[in-house]
């Protein structure tokens, strides 16, 4: 019995204990409410008058130069070096010879399969004049067909063996660098020569989904390097990515032509000047007046006959740096709130700070 007194005492006191607590917090939050009623009837806010303005749609981008072609030559065939006819830097032509591999087993190789190809058709072509008159079954000039053909194919396997010994150049261009001497034995896979063809260079850089619409292959770009600040090149728009990267934006390629006169060279930094003609005058304003971001499509609109906001609805454009279009439910002349949207709700009393 005394234990269910002294249990119902402890469950009393808690319960009290609770109770108090529940009025305090009570009374602490209508304090707070309070407070901030009376600091609504004038939040603190900047404001900006909505107008028209042109749009710009000029960008610029930064990007790094690469070579319009640039091949490693591998070896492919084994032997050793006897010629090289090449060095670091020579300018050389598409089929111009390179290098020539010792070749003597090629060559026997070459000429055992030009002996069994003789062989084998002088046998094709007794054995089809003998089964055109009966004096040899089908399947006697079918095995003699297979034979010449086999020996054909290995002559020109035999012929390209013979010809890899000498190595050629596939594209025009200036061998950057050079990974063999003559004398050096080398296999099929060895790598020989670096070629690299700089009469074009490819500036690559990117645009964000707001700038690659306004762009198309064929376009015409001007080019600045830091290395000829007083130069302008022209680049024209080679490729443009149909997909977005990681960084969600689009990897464009632009050609420059390389002069003699101001060489460019590959891996040098250059920036890419989209221009394009004034657009009509269009609702805009700062990115800084939508709630949270440019996705919500919301702003504060101010109202100067009661100083009071109200939140609207609009619709967002394009965004040009700083700056949004505004499509609809904005007009000329009102008046947004640009910063102190956190502390708003909608019929906030407001102060503008800038007013």
């Amino acid at each position: 019995m005394k234990r269910i007194i002294i249990t119902t005492l402890t469950l009393v006191a808690i319960g009290a204990l609770i109770g108090w607590v529940l009025i305090s917090n009570k009374k602490e939050n209508e304090a707070k409410a309070a407070i901030v009623s009376q600091t609504e009837s004038a939040i603190p806010v900047t404001i900006a008058t909505v107008s028209k303005k042109p749009i710009k749609l000029d960008f610029s981008a930064n990007g790094k130069f690469s070579s319009n072609q640039d091949l490693q030559i591998l070896s492919e065939a084994n032997g050793r070096v006897l010629q090289l006819r090449v060095k670091r830097g020579s300018k050389v032509n598409k089929g111009q010879v390179l290098a020539v591999i010792e070749s003597e087993m090629a060559g026997i190789e070459a000429q055992k399969a030009e002996d069994n190809y003789q062989k084998t058709k002088i046998d094709y072509d007794r054995y089809k004049s003998a089964y055109e008159t009966g004096g040899v079954t089908k399947a006697q000039f079918d095995d003699v067909s297979l034979a010449m053909r086999n020996a054909e194919s290995q002559l020109r396997q035999a012929k390209r063996n013979l010809n890899d010994a000498t190595v050629k150049a596939p594209i025009t261009g200036v061998i950057n660098d050079r990974f063999i001497e003559e004398g050096s034995f080398v296999s099929v896979g060895t790598p020989l020569f670096e070629i690299v063809d700089a009469s074009f260079l490819k500036l690559n850089v990117s645009a964000n989904e707001y700038q690659v619409v306004n762009i198309q292959e064929g376009d015409e770009v001007a080019i600045f390097s830091n290395v000829f600040p007083d130069e302008e090149f022209k680049g024209t728009i080679d490729f443009i990515a149909q997909k977005a990267d990681n960084t969600m934006n689009y990897p464009i390629e632009i050609l420059v032509e390389n002069s003699n006169k101001i060489p460019l060279k590959s891996g040098m930094y250059a920036t890419a000047k989209f221009e394009f003609p004034e657009q009509e005058p269009r609702i805009i304003v700062d990115r800084t007046a939508f709630v949270g971001s440019v996705s919500s499509n919301q702003v504060y609109v101010y109202s100067e006959s009661n100083q009071t906001v109200s939140l609207r609805e609009v619709v967002a454009g394009r965004i040009i740096g700083e700056q949004v279009e505004v499509l609809r439910r904005l007009e000329e002349g009102e008046k947004v709130i640009t910063s102190g949207q956190i502390n708003l709700r909608d019929g906030s009393e407001v102060e503008a700070m800038n007013l």
